[in-house]
């Protein structure tokens, strides 16, 4: 391989965890049950009921936007529209899946700052318009951590909640970065899902050490039914499937989930902390998990592609993110921060 320093595109970019690595090997010896019949599957969703202290139907899947799209297909129609944020990534990174699992569920979209959605948006598109030739809004989508890295309060949940209450609404919450949300807030995955009135959540593992793999947990049982076949149909029923559920099992019987998420966190803090130190840096939004987004000189941005730094720059002209993952080294922080220094 040419080139496999740590960057800071995204956590995707890195590697397996120790933990998920190991339960995996685990996993591999000897034989098993196929299509989730395992002890693997059976120990992981048992300890997902554990972790968030509720009776839950666990799925899952290979990938988020297969998480998203199907468990927002089992909440609504064809003729029903889902109201989320305008930079969510239901709506500008999924290539249309939403729409298409459901046969057609409209994309509603809010504006909001700091990438997230209020009570007042969702009531003013649910309000808009009533009539039979509009699509029925039937659920609301959220992020935690927000597409921004911004993160939503116990009390700005607890306003949805009520707004989802009030319309008879579901409410979907893309957990993308769900274990950066708890480790920042000191919260329990309870208080930060079902008890703020989340009905279905996209847990993901990818992006905290596991090499593929996303937990769909539906804490309103009634809402999965037949959600087996749906995962079937549209090919997410994995026949190994213990090779999806034995990682998870390992973050989550170590606490790795957790520690790996507060790593990143920690880094991205770091980060922050030394940019906001150079002249000619500006952050862009609050850094609340493990993204921070800053806008650089485009000259400043053109170097250190050059040097070989990879980034995302899709947020505006001069938006730069930066995401840390578990296993960021302050070393690499230390090099990309120089880079910067010296190319302002």
């Amino acid at each position: 391989m040419s080139n496999q320093l740590e960057q800071f595109a995204s956590d995707n970019y890195s590697g397996i965890c120790p933990q998920a690595l190991e339960y995996m090997l685990k996993a591999n010896q000897g034989s098993a049950p196929a299509y989730g019949n395992d002890e693997w599957t059976q120990k992981a969703t048992d300890y997902f009921r554990k972790l968030f202290e509720i009776d839950c139907e666990v799925f899952f899947a290979f990938n988020g936007t297969a998480a998203n799209s199907l468990s927002l297909a089992a909440l609504c129609q064809s003729y029903h529209s889902v109201i989320c944020h305008e930079t969510s990534h239901i709506e500008t990174d999924e290539c249309g899946a939403p729409e298409f699992a459901s046969n057609g569920s409209k994309l509603l979209l809010a504006k909001g700052e700091n990438g997230k959605l209020t009570a007042q948006a969702i009531e003013s598109l649910v309000t808009k318009r009533t009539d039979i030739h509009y699509p029925k809004p039937k659920v609301i989508s959220i992020t935690q951590a927000t597409e921004v890295g911004t993160l939503y309060s116990l009390d700005e949940l607890a306003a949805i909640k009520e707004t989802a209450r009030k319309y008879n609404l579901k409410i979907h919450m893309d957990g993308a970065r769900f274990a950066n949300a708890v480790a920042a807030m000191n919260k329990t995955p309870a208080e930060l899902s079902w008890k703020s009135g989340v009905d279905v959540l996209c847990f993901c593992g990818t992006k905290n050490g596991m090499a593929l793999g996303e937990a769909i947990i539906f804490f309103n049982k009634a809402l999965a039914e037949d959600f087996d076949y749906r995962c079937k149909q549209a090919g997410q029923l994995a026949s190994k499937m213990r090779f999806i559920s034995a990682p998870w099992l390992g973050l989550l019987e170590t606490d790795a989930w957790l520690n790996n998420a507060r790593h990143a966190n920690q880094c991205a803090e770091y980060l922050e902390n030394k940019l906001i130190n150079i002249d000619g840096v500006e952050m862009m939004f609050p850094r609340e998990a493990n993204a921070v987004f800053a806008k650089l000189p485009e000259h400043t941005i053109k170097i250190l592609k050059e040097k070989g730094w990879q980034f995302y720059t899709f947020i505006g002209v001069g938006g730069v993110r930066f995401m840390c993952s578990w296993n960021t080294t302050q070393s690499r922080i230390d090099e990309l921060v120089n880079d910067i220094k010296n190319s302002i």
